[in-house]
């Protein structure tokens, strides 16, 4: 079941090089608040898949109780030693069965690995399914109207380690509904340098899809728009705009 990305797995430890937990913070609050405007009752417990390191829920924690449900197990150690409190759970957000319902499911950073849309309509049922009555569903997307190519770096030193990361986003012509993450890892050690490269194909669907798949699957459906979370770290001239999907389970 694992993933076997290096980029969360065996290099999951160099994301402490470029992100620090309280950094998320103003990004959290902004899906906190969604998430309180569209809830009927006051949401206390919340699923979050895709929950990589643990970054996002460094906020999270303070207002629910969270489950985490992720692929990669190098993520999933991370996040548990960041958050003993927290129960990690390794599952695919398409399949996983947990046996519980939550006020809130939420998936902020991981739903383009959706490559398809019967993975993303798997993705958004199995979301359902673990809502209680009137929860609150939270996506973080990347309509296909709004995306564009773009270049990143991310750099970072400590502990005589000094990392930088690139990554280019490509909207392949010929491969429809997905673009391209290609990251480059450069990793300097005393005198040592290591390279280290992945390639990840991702999903990538326009605004009506995403409409009907969550009214089809029984959501009432809200959209927000998100910026300013990565645009800093684009290289040259570009936006990363993101839209934020909430529904409430009808």
């Amino acid at each position: 079941m694992a993933s076997n990305w290096i980029a969360y797995n065996d290099l999951a430890w160099t994301e402490d090089w470029f992100v620090n937990p309280c950094d998320y913070e103003k990004e959290v609050m902004f899906y906190i608040n969604l998430i309180n405007e569209n809830a009927i009752e006051n949401p206390k417990t919340l699923l979050h898949f895709g929950s990589g390191a643990g970054g996002h829920d460094t906020i999270f924690k303070k207002y629910f109780s969270v489950t985490g449900v992720d692929l990669s197990l190098g993520m999933i150690e991370k996040a548990k030693n960041l958050h003993p409190d927290i129960v990690y759970i390794e599952g695919d957000m398409r399949t996983v069965r947990l046996n519980k319902k939550y006020d809130v499911v939420a998936i902020p950073d991981s739903i383009d690995y959706m490559v398809g849309e019967k993975d993303l309509e798997q993705a958004i049922r199995t979301a359902y399914i673990h809502l209680n009555a009137n929860g609150v569903l939270l996506i973080v997307a990347k309509p296909k109207e709004t995306f564009q190519n773009n270049n990143f770096a991310y750099t970072g030193e400590k502990n005589g380690i000094h990392i930088t990361l690139l990554e280019n986003n490509y909207i392949n012509p010929f491969v429809p509904n997905t673009y391209e993450a290609t990251l480059v890892y450069l990793i300097r050690e005393n005198k040592e340098l290591s390279i280290h490269t992945e390639r990840q194909i991702l999903g990538l669907f326009p605004e009506n899809t995403w409409e009907r798949i969550f009214i089809e699957t029984g959501f009432t459906l809200n959209k927000s728009l998100l910026e300013d979370i990565y645009e800093k770290n684009i290289i040259g001239e570009g936006e990363y705009p993101l839209t934020v999907f909430v529904g409430r389970k009808k």
